[in-house]
Parts: C-alpha cells; structure tokens; sequence
C-alpha cells in the first residue's frame, strides 16, 4: 500500500498471537503498518512487551504500566518495577494506565491511587503517558489538571467518549487515540462526527488488536481476530469522516505518533 503507518496501540502479546506472530508482523508490513507500539497492561504483560519489542528493534516499541483492570494486583514491587521496565530503550510510554469506571474489575480508590502514582512516574521519567478510561471523564480530567504541567505529553488511547469528554481532553493538550471503534455502526457512529474536532498534531490511529476488529472490512478475518494489519481501515473511515484524503491522514497521523514516542524506523 506504500503507507508507513504506525499502530499506537496493540496487544501483541496476547495469546492469540503465539502460534502466528510472524506471519502477522508481515500481514502488517504488506499492509503499510511500519512501526508498532505494544501494549504493557500489567507488569508481566510489560516484560513480555518489552523482550518481544527488544527482538524487533525499530519496528516494534512498548509501554510499561498496570491497566485499571489489573490495579488490584499491585503491590509494594509494583512501582519499581514499571520503573526498571520504563528505562529500556524499547519503552516509550507509561501504560495502560488510566481509570475504567465501566467494569469496575478493581475498586475506584484502587484504581484511583494506581494510575495517580503512574501519572507521578511518567513526570519522573519525562515519559509520555498511555491512558485508558472508561466513563470516568470526570476523574481522569481532576487528575491530568493536577499533574499537568509536570506531564510532557499524553494520550487517550482508544478514545470513545462524548463530545464533552473530547473537549475537556483537548484543552489539556492530549493527543487522542482512534481506533476500529469508529468502523462499528452498531456503537462508533458518534466519534465518526466527533474525529474532525480533532487537531491534525493530536490525532493518532491504532488497532488495539486483537479487540476491535473493524466492521467496515468485507471479508472478516477467522476466529474474528483484530490485527495491526487492519489499521488501514481505521484510516479510511477517519480519512471519510474528516474530509481529507487517506494519504494525507497517514502522513498526519505516523508524523504525530513519530513525535509523541520518538519513534525511529528501523534501516
């Protein structure tokens, strides 16, 4: 395709992706996905981000956090650890961090406490923050506001809110992440009026595989499996909605991911 996008957000260490990563890491090549940022959701899923990210130097890259999901899991390790896993070179965000007031798979206070101590740890390191939230606009807002101008960049990674939500990110100066949520007619349809709002410098696109698969793709994939492979359809629906062309948005979107991660393409 001649793209040279990059997928902020993907779950390459899930188990879904054993027996055939490398033939997805090439599905993702022949599809114009250069580069990758691969999620850290716990301690151990960092360390496995990062020992996958340092065997494909300059094409895949990580975070190292604990996902609100598993803040009930941290412990008095848990920050020196991130600490440990966030110097690699490979690192280039803290995350998933964030508040997911949604499922509630850990108690509020906890995830409260948690993603406040990794906001704390990204200004430490002057690392950009990966974020998650989930109906918890309200909370993540009084915490970013508090910690601001120690932040040096953030973003809200698959970003499914309201506008109001959006609005009160942006004037914070976060970047936001889209993905195969906008393809989904049945519950996307309100970021599709929702993405031209967003700054072209802001904006970046991700797949968050192996979830979100898009629905917009003709041929669904077996087993129903995301990939980073299918961030051009992401692309396109972007592109669609904002009235710009699909070239234009990939150059747009991979200069600002280049920028917030200080990615650098392997030779």
């Amino acid at each position: 395709m001649g793209r040279d996008l990059i997928d902020i957000g993907v779950n390459l260490t899930n188990q879904s992706f054993h027996a055939d990563l490398g033939d997805v890491m090439q599905r993702a090549r022949d599809a114009g996905v250069s580069r990758q940022v691969v999620t850290g959701s716990s301690v151990a899923e960092s360390r496995a981000a990062a020992d996958l990210a340092a065997e494909h130097s300059g094409v895949l890259f990580c975070t190292a956090g604990v996902h609100p999901h598993n803040a009930k899991q941290c412990d008095d390790q848990t920050l020196s650890a991130l600490r440990d896993l966030a110097a690699l070179e490979q690192t280039v965000a803290v995350g998933e961090c964030g508040l997911d007031f949604n499922r509630d798979f850990s108690p509020r206070p906890v995830q409260l406490a948690w993603f406040e101590r990794q906001v704390e740890l990204a200004c430490e390191l002057q690392l950009p923050l990966f974020i998650h939230e989930r109906d918890a606009a309200a909370a993540m807002t009084e915490i970013i506001e508090r910690h601001r101008s120690r932040i040096t960049a953030a973003v809200v990674h698959c970003f499914t809110g309201d506008g109001a939500a959006l609005d009160a990110y942006l004037a914070l100066d976060l970047h936001i992440g889209i993905t195969g949520w906008i393809c989904d007619e049945r519950r996307g349809l309100h970021l599709r009026d929702l993405v031209g709002r967003i700054p072209a410098d802001r904006l970046m696109i991700e797949t968050d595989a192996p979830y979100l698969t898009p629905r917009t793709m003709r041929e669904k994939p077996r087993r129903g499996r995301n990939e980073p492979a299918f961030l051009p359809h992401v692309l396109d629906v972007v592109a669609e909605c904002t009235g710009r062309s699909r070239d234009q948005v990939a150059a747009e979107t991979t200069s600002t991911a280049e920028r917030f991660f200080g990615l650098v393409l392997s030779s």
